[in-house]
């Protein structure tokens, strides 16, 4: 652990008029409410905080932050209290220490709802004070560092939280350096198999080729030298997550990738950077479509930067990133960069963004989410988006995540555009709607009256805002159809627990989940965007309860798992009750449970080791067992309902209703029905393949949902 002449050695590096006696101040009274306890590993508690600050140090960052960084825990785990350090240390910090502590409180790998909701709140927090964030995401990044100390159930959560939230917030901050190695010390915990195996392929690549990051870094600095170019070039491997990533995104083997190396251009000039561009593209061959220039249409968070790839030494491909210092300072800090500090003074990046203003380019449109599902949806599309940019016909410049579509294009203009939408031209030519755009393209939407929104278009679009209003439009032109089919499903759950769907108990149950009325709860389960179960599971628990108490406990059904761990069924094949099954074993992990027939073990059949024999608890089991049936229905009046009718009777619950495919004479659908056993989904295929309006039914199975 560092000492605080140390730490403010650090600091007095890039301030050298940094406040002493704050940071000597912190040190000590974080080091006094901290005496006595703990980390996981043993250490001091107190070494946490310290490393903390040390991190922030790396940002150049102001004293408050670092002062901050240091006390961050006092609040939360120690006698101290808000009064006292604003008293001993100012308001400033009193705040951001308060903003911290509200941020750890929160539960962000907490489920749906709530989840939604604590991303409000983290926000809100980052709204008032920015700093609140980068010392969090710092006190999460030395957390990861020292994860392995922590027990093997709380390891996943935290791993499970880095990279669903804190990564690519760090991302989006511009602070790319942290997001990799956030995503690399989660993919050491969630996947270690994975990891290993790419390490291995890299030291086996590095034996048969050599290392050829430093031949690469002379070639380039050679083409340079003779361009006349001053630059400093530096290479690196990719992270092994990024790897993995590539690997999964374009589904292929280690030994297809190409671009498995990165290098930077560090120049003096914007002109220099140029200059680099085109002595590396007069060298070696430049890669098609693999262009992005950042400079010209920098990023929100103030990015700015040359990508290019080339096929360099012996065919390999090379990312090259060209940037000036300055540039490179604020690509390494992101959004943090406003408040570094250099020869005592805050830093004049030119290219460093105004928090406020890059806060507001996040949350612009967060507002428009109905309700809490959408909101979360809407915010992590957000998180993970990386850039694109195109043109209207009038020169405007639209700045879309990647992947968008003219849908989402028409969208970003106004929501009646998007509406109206019946086709587009991309650099005058005309396209599908479901084209993704590309950077500096021009798009022309092309609109008619009376058009409205296609279902199909939630899945082609990406961006929150028209997701959000498609829905929207869509619930609204479905709302008395969906309220009847909603009205069936609700009457059936009910019946199960032997209650009556009245308007009044539909009312109740509305307003206990946050909904304005029975009407629009009914038009939520009749959408499948809620279940008529947890309806009912709300308003009589105990009823939902005593119906399940005289069966095997849902936690002891299989027999043979290992002590602790907890039933994990595979999505493939979906085993329930009166199947043979197997299991299979993930590291960190308890192992999933697969029928024996399932075609995913065709992945194992050379690991034995992995294979666990198991087998289902006699006894009567609860109708808990999610199991997806495939079915065509005739598109009559009435069909649906009976169908619903028909598993309701059979004491089967519809959890999930999904249209996959909608023609004029028939519907497609995926219906997810709760049962006991393999008898009784039987008895539930049976009762509804024997309707007249079925006209063909199965069990979905599916290796795109395999664990």
């Amino acid at each position: 652990m560092i000492d605080a002449d140390d730490l403010i050695s650090l600091v007095r590096n890039y301030n050298p008029k940094t406040n002493e006696a704050l940071l000597r101040g912190a040190y000590a009274y974080a080091q006094r409410m901290h005496e006595g306890q703990k980390r996981h590993s043993g250490e001091p508690y107190f070494t946490h905080p310290v490393a903390v600050a040390a991190i922030l140090t790396e940002q150049r960052l102001d004293d408050a932050t670092i002062a901050t960084a240091l006390l961050h825990d006092t609040i939360e785990d120690t006698k101290g209290t808000y009064t006292e350090i604003a008293q001993l240390f100012g308001r400033d910090v009193a705040e951001l220490v308060d903003g911290v502590t509200k941020l750890t409180n929160l539960e962000l790998s907490s489920r749906e709802s709530k989840q939604a909701e604590n991303f409000r709140k983290l926000l809100m927090a980052m709204s008032k004070d920015l700093r609140v964030i980068l010392v969090k995401l710092a006190d999460r990044l030395h957390n990861m560092r020292t994860i392995r100390h922590m027990p093997p159930e709380k390891q996943a959560k935290k791993a499970h939280e880095t990279m669903d939230i804190y990564a690519p917030l760090a991302g989006r901050m511009g602070m790319q350096w942290m997001r990799e190695e956030l995503e690399d010390l989660a993919f050491r915990v969630l996947n270690p198999e994975a990891r290993n195996s790419i390490i291995r392929r890299f030291l086996t690549l590095q034996k048969e080729s050599g290392d050829v990051i430093p031949k690469i870094t002379d070639d380039i600095e050679a083409v340079l030298d003779r361009a006349g170019v001053k630059a400093d070039v530096f290479g690196r491997a990719k992270k092994p997550f990024s790897i993995w990533r590539k690997m999964q995104e374009k589904d292929l083997a280690f030994s297809r990738l190409s671009d498995i190396y990165g290098f930077r251009v560090l120049t003096e000039t914007e002109d220099d950077c140029y200059r680099v561009l085109g002595a590396i593209h007069q060298r070696w061959r430049a890669v098609p479509g693999r262009f992005k220039d950042y400079i010209s249409q920098p990023k929100s968070n103030g990015y700015r930067s040359i990508h290019t790839t080339v096929s360099g030494r012996d065919g390999k491909r090379v990312e090259v990133q060209i940037r000036t210092r300055q540039m490179h300072d604020v690509a390494e800090s992101g959004v943090a960069a406003h408040w570094s500090y250099r020869d005592g003074v805050r830093s004049e990046n030119p290219f460093a963004v105004d928090p406020a203003k890059w806060l507001e380019t996040l949350t612009e449109r967060f507002g428009s989410a109905e309700d809490n599902d959408e909101f979360l949806e809407h915010v992590k599309l957000e998180m993970y988006s990386d850039q694109v940019f195109c043109f209207s016909p009038k020169g405007d410049v639209i700045q879309l995540p990647k992947g968008a579509t003219p849908i989402d294009f028409a969208y970003s203009i106004h929501t009646r555009i998007g509406h109206s939408c019946v086709g587009a031209k991309v650099d005058g030519l005309r396209v599908p709607l479901w084209t993704r755009l590309k950077n500096g393209q021009s798009v022309e939407i092309i609109t008619a009256e009376g058009q409205t929104p296609q279902a199909t278009w939630i899945d082609i679009a990406v961006t929150g805002r028209a997701k959000t209003a498609i829905r929207r439009m869509l619930r609204e032109e479905d709302r008395e159809r969906f309220i009847k089919l909603g009205r069936e499903l609700a009457r059936v759950a009910f019946d199960s627990v032997g209650k009556k769907a009245t308007d009044k108990t539909l009312d109740t149950a509305a307003r206990a989940i946050g909904l304005k009325d029975g009407a629009e709860m009914l038009a939520r389960i009749g959408s499948a965007e809620l279940s008529a179960r947890s309806v009912v599971a709300r308003l009589y628990p105990e009823l939902v309860a005593t119906s399940e108490e005289a069966h095997v406990e849902a936690r002891r059904a299989v027999i043979g798992l290992p002590p602790g761990a907890e039933i994990r069924r595979a999505q493939c094949c979906q085993p329930v009750p009166g199947e043979r099954i197997v299991g299979i074993t993930y590291a960190g992990h308890g192992p999933i449970v697969h029928t024996i027939d399932c075609p995913a073990l065709a992945d194992f059949d050379e690991q034995p080791e992995r294979w666990i024999d198991l087998h289902w608890t006699d006894g009567r089991h609860a109708p808990v067992h999610n199991v997806t049936i495939d079915v065509t229905i005739s598109n009559e009046k009435g069909v649906l309902g009976r169908i619903c009718t028909l598993i309701g009777e059979q004491n089967a619950n519809i959890s999930d209703l999904h249209f996959v495919d909608r023609k004029p004479d028939y519907f497609r659908l995926l219906i997810d029905v709760d049962v006991r056993n393999a008898e009784h989904l039987h008895a539930v295929m049976m009762a509804v393949d024997l309707d007249s309006g079925v006209a063909s039914l199965q069990r979905f199975r599916s290796l795109d949902r395999r664990p």
